[in-house]
């Protein structure tokens, strides 16, 4: 494995970048529970950027606007982004700690037939401190399958095993992925003793009996119908936000930016004195295979432009073609002790035609030689050679 050059860029904020990636991640839940409407879904906003953010560096033209666009990255991103990315990837990096285990890794993965730029590599290894692996895509996909899902599993710390297929990487030529694990215990731990059955009632289902969690002594806070509660994690730099919709709601409701802001920054603030008694379901959600299958998400939300032949990624490779799949995997478990959750996301960058899955043809027989103008068919010389020892 081998990294790029990363740049020491200036101290920058990162909260722009982590105000860009809740406002995608809303705008991908969104999308994505009004397809699936019922069903559990759990995915990692900062992951699924991350893995797209990695594509984005090498992006050009339409395709970057229309990825930055969805991505909501700020608008001086074009001056900044180097240091601002490189800002958000310490700040990841700095929250393991007291009670809290949690390791980020980005990585690019490259067909050796294939040329990376070095521009990019060293925009990657600043940005994401990603690295670049060689995998056979083009000669022995199943390889090139079983070292990528092997490495997301020691990542996850085997909480995702399978994240790409085999299948799924005919013509690719890069493989850009980000994965997450992270081990966190409440700043006070429910007492398993209180964990009880209750009753959950499924929007235009009946009504369910599930294990809740119970506490008190939470901070709260409300906004425009919605209810908040922060539940802090050890050491203080994590925190869960348990949001509950206004009643009557219909199901995929979600508040939008602004109002998760205020909710958020009254719950910073204080919110009201802790008196809050919480009653949490514990919760056990897996998403991934078919249902973590993410490109026909973003191309609703407007990314159309990165997928197929018109898209440009010569900033990563002159070989490089459209995206060819986006896939998402995560976990996450909820208990008495704190929260367990793993996530991975792949982005696989086509090769241009004709470079993978390439025929290998060795001119060792008679052949023709044919020059003629690009521009109209002319032909100007046309030969057959027949023995090339002969002049």
């Amino acid at each position: 494995m081998t990294r790029g050059v990363a740049a020491v860029e200036p101290a920058a904020d990162p909260r722009p970048f982590g105000a860009a990636d809740t406002a995608f991640g809303l705008d991908v839940l969104r999308d994505w529970c009004a397809q699936q409407p019922g069903q559990n879904l759990v995915f990692s906003p900062s992951t699924l950027a991350s893995a797209l953010g990695l594509a984005y560096l090498g992006a050009r033209g339409a395709t970057a606007t229309a990825m930055a666009r969805v991505l909501h990255l700020p608008p001086d991103a074009g001056a900044s982004l180097a240091a601002g990315l490189q800002a958000r990837s310490r700040a990841l990096s700095g929250l393991d700690g007291q009670g809290v285990t949690l390791t980020a890794s980005n990585q690019v993965w490259a067909d050796p037939t294939l040329t990376t730029r070095d521009a990019y590599l060293n925009s990657v290894a600043t940005g994401y401190d990603a690295g670049l692996a060689q995998a056979p895509f083009s000669t022995d996909p199943d390889k090139a399958a079983a070292e990528i899902n092997g490495a997301i599993s020691a990542q996850t710390r085997g909480h995702i095993t399978n994240l790409v297929a085999p299948g799924a990487l005919a013509q690719i030529g890069w493989v850009l992925t980000s994965a997450l694990y992270m081990d966190a215990k409440w700043a006070t731990p429910f007492e398993a003793s209180k964990t009880e059955p209750g009753t959950f009632t499924p929007a235009g289902a009946k009504p369910v009996s599930v294990p809740f969690l119970h506490g008190d002594g939470f901070r709260y806070a409300a906004a425009n119908g919605w209810q908040a509660v922060s539940l802090p994690y050890q050491g203080g730099k994590l925190t869960m936000t348990a949001l509950l919709p206004p009643a009557g709601a219909a199901g995929c409701a979600l508040p939008s930016q602004s109002a998760l802001a205020s909710i958020t920054a009254a719950l910073r603030a204080g919110g009201e004195p802790g008196d809050t008694v919480l009653a949490l379901p514990k919760v056990d959600l897996r998403v991934g295979g078919p249902a973590g299958d993410m490109g026909a998400v973003l191309k609703r939300l407007g990314m159309g432009a990165a997928f197929g032949q018109a898209a440009d990624f010569t900033g990563l490779s002159p070989q490089a073609g459209g995206i060819g799949f986006v896939k998402q995997a995560a976990t996450l478990q909820v208990g008495e002790q704190g929260t367990v959750g793993s996530a991975a996301a792949a982005v696989g960058v086509q090769a241009s035609a004709g470079v993978v899955g390439r025929h290998d043809v060795t001119f060792d027989r008679p052949y023709l030689m044919l020059v003629s103008a690009a521009a109209t068919g002319e032909p100007l010389f046309l030969a057959e050679v027949a023995n090339p020892a002969v002049s």
